[in-house]
């Protein structure tokens, strides 16, 4: 099977990020990586990301042009 690239682009998505990481990481496939990319949040976004920092593959946190810029910044980092 081919690897999958799993990108998350969030901005300010603290209330929900959790929820979100958790529903990606419980996956039973295991070929994938896991790119998240902030548009530099200004709330517990990073705090919350940090606790999984050891099962995200790739992080970018700085400001965006909004959601496709950012998903454009992730497609350029995946290898799946």
């Amino acid at each position: 099977m081919p690897k999958v690239s799993v990108i998350m682009s969030v901005f300010n998505g603290g209330a929900y990020l959790e929820k979100s990481i958790n529903s990606i990481l419980n996956q039973t496939f295991e070929d994938f990586e896991f790119i998240i990319v902030d548009g530099s949040s200004n709330d517990d976004t990073i705090k919350l990301i940090d606790g999984y920092k050891n099962r995200i593959n790739k992080l970018v946190s700085e400001k965006d042009n909004g959601i496709y810029d950012a998903i454009n910044k992730g497609i350029s980092l995946a290898s799946g």
